[in-house]
């Protein structure tokens, strides 16, 4: 059931983009066991009563070109997506929200138009669902006139500076190494 939902949203988020010769990106994710928050209602204008503990997975992203991107995920729950430019806090969830929406095309399809998005400018896609109970696996494609790229977390940075780290040190030692023999 999951892959057909998924096979017919990108089949519609094909038809829509393919006459604007659009770039389209499509990323997977569960929100089981991920971390929770107090979702806003659709309009973005408050907090939610029904999702107020709610499991959510984020992707941080950027477009190369500025203009119109669409947004669909399909999902094994009754999903519910948000946009945010440039940061999310999940404890200040009012904080930089753009738009929402729950039940595109029925309780397992969200998704909406973003227009202008700013090439270069960080996004950050929430996927959540509508009540507490609504988590499971998740397939999101974002079509647009540029390429979508993903935005590594600062502990990604981190951690690749800790491994140019290590290999620096590991060259140095070889070095010394040849020399003294």
């Amino acid at each position: 059931m999951f892959l057909k939902s998924t096979l017919l949203a990108l089949a519609a988020c094909a038809c829509v983009t393919a006459a604007q010769a659009d770039s389209i990106s499509t990323f997977t994710g569960d929100t089981t066991g991920a971390a929770t928050f107090n979702r806003l209602l659709e309009d973005v204008s408050d907090q939610s009563a029904v999702g107020t503990d709610v499991h959510f997975h984020q992707f941080s992203f950027t477009v190369s070109a500025t203009g119109s991107y669409t947004f669909l995920t399909t999902a094994t729950f009754d999903s519910f997506i948000f946009l945010y430019g440039p940061t999310f806090d999940p404890s200040a969830p009012l904080t930089n929200a753009i738009g929402g929406n729950d039940d595109l095309f029925g309780t397992t399809t969200s998704g909406f138009a973003a227009e202008p998005m700013y090439a270069g400018t960080p996004y950050v896609l929430v996927t959540t669902g509508y009540e507490n109970s609504d988590y499971g696996k998740f397939s999101t494609t974002i079509g647009g006139p540029g390429t979508v790229s993903a935005v590594p977390e600062p502990e990604t940075y981190a951690l690749m500076g800790l491994g140019l780290g290590v290999l620096a040190f590991a060259r140095r030692y070889a070095q010394s190494a040849k020399k003294s023999a």
